[in-house]
């Protein structure tokens, strides 16, 4: 949310951005803003002018009365501005509501590296990290490695719980825990804290962080409390602090987040989305920086990359894309989403999400820090470190081998007791190791 004060003294620049965007509804809801604010601060002149005159006319009238002199011309006077004080206050409050209905879904101001674009097809690739994997065989989607070594049960999730859900078994269920601690460990040696948050929020938290009337559609809401189950841990994370006032030398926090997400992710959904690529709940380790201002751009690269360093030590191929005007919603001032490299669909798909949110969560969520020329708006930047259900995906496909094992990445042995595959082949060899222990 942008500060009304800012709009105000900077109308140019907040044109220039939607222009850029090429939001055409918000260049209207600019110009409505502005008028609206202009009639508010002339009611409020109005009404200060009332009360110095209600003032002032009670001093006539006492210094009438003390002289003995009639006082009716100065009450008659006085008589009509409690009512237009209370019309007043009316219009104002309406006015109000209206211009912070309209700040709630104006856009954050887009970094000036931001590339413009009309979708995610003029997303703009930097880079490329790790070689893509070659193999001499048809490699199998995700989807049929599942059912061929039972790793994941759909169906008899969606007799209980839906469509996209599901039960993950086995040697795959112990690969997501490898990979929670993993990423719990690779973070908290590079000094972020763990914090384990509630999965519920309530609405004003919620409002906070994100645009509901934009991201309601996409959450589950849980009655008759009106919570939100959380559809990352970014969101109870940052909203922890909402109407505090941080020390200066506290800064930055750097806090990790663990949680299961929760999202409805309405809508058709193609080929690429099936299996457990895009579900109704799975797990995610997310980054969380509050900072300073001046700090925040070289944070904003600092959680790149450890989410870069992360999924490059898995081995797994993947770029580093800017995303552009038209991809970009309105909470980040800057994202780079990290893509990795599915072999079944020949393509790249997302599985990081980096934002520089700049002062925008801070300033819906009344969250400041104490420093020398007064309290100051904080900085709220955000990255995956790893969606779990994407990184078996992606893992699955990316280090099998042609008899359908998997080959296990070798940072994730030692959370795995050590093995190097996992598959239908490893476990019939473990289960023969046991038969013969026993006789």
């Amino acid at each position: 949310m942008m500060d009304i004060k800012f709009i105000r003294e900077n109308p140019g620049i907040v044109r220039a951005d939607l222009e850029k965007r090429k939001d055409s509804e918000k260049l209207e809801w600019l110009d409505d803003i502005l008028a609206k604010d202009k009639k508010h601060r002339a009611l409020l002149q109005e009404s200060q002018e009332l009360r110095r005159k209600r003032n002032e006319i009670s001093e006539k009238i006492n210094s009438a009365k003390k002289a003995g002199q009639d006082a009716s011309s100065f009450i008659g006077e006085a008589k009509n501005i409690p009512k237009r004080l209370v019309e007043i206050e009316g219009e104002q409050n309406a006015i109000q509501k209206e211009i912070h209905d309209k700040l709630m879904r104006m856009p954050n101001i887009l970094h000036e590296s931001v590339p413009e674009g009309a979708s995610a097809e003029d997303n703009v690739e930097v880079e490329k990290i790790n070689r893509k994997p070659e193999f001499k065989f048809a490699p199998r989607d995700h989807g049929a490695l599942l059912e061929m070594h039972g790793f994941a049960d759909l169906d008899r999730a969606a007799k209980i719980s839906g469509a996209r859900f599901y039960f993950l078994k086995g040697a795959l269920a112990e690969m997501e825990l490898a990979l929670q601690k993993y990423a719990v460990d690779f973070m908290s040696k590079r000094g972020f804290t763990l914090v384990y948050p509630p999965f519920m929020m309530n609405r004003g938290a919620y409002e906070g962080v994100t645009d509901l009337a934009d991201f309601e559609s996409v959450m589950y809401n849980v009655q008759p409390d009106n919570f939100y189950l959380i559809a990352t841990s970014e969101h109870p994370l940052t909203a922890m602090y909402m109407n505090e006032i941080l020390d200066e030398e506290k800064l930055p926090i750097r806090m990790i987040g663990i949680s299961a997400c929760f999202r409805r992710e309405v809508g058709a959904h193609g080929k690429s989305d099936k299996g457990i690529w895009r579900v109704h709940q799975f797990n995610k380790i997310e980054q969380i920086i509050i900072c300073r201002p001046e700090d925040s751009w070289k944070h904003h690269e600092e959680l790149l990359k450890n989410a870069k360093d992360f999924f490059k030590s898995l081995g797994l191929h993947f770029r580093v894309v800017s995303i552009c005007t038209g991809d970009i919603g309105i909470v980040a001032a800057k994202k780079y989403d990290l893509e990795v490299w599915i072999p079944s669909l020949n393509e790249y798909k997302e599985v990081v999400s980096c934002s520089n949110c700049t002062a925008y969560q801070a300033t819906r969520l009344n969250m400041r820090y104490r420093a020398g020329k007064g309290n100051i708006m904080v900085h709220t930047l955000n990255s995956t470190c790893v969606a779990t259900s994407r990184a078996l995906v992606a893992i699955l496909e990316n280090f099998q081998n042609n008899d359908g094992s998997i080959t296990i990445p070798k940072v994730l042995r030692e959370y795995m007791g050590g093995r190097k595959v996992m598959g239908k082949a490893e476990r019939a060899k473990a289960e023969k190791k046991v038969r013969k222990a026993k006789k």
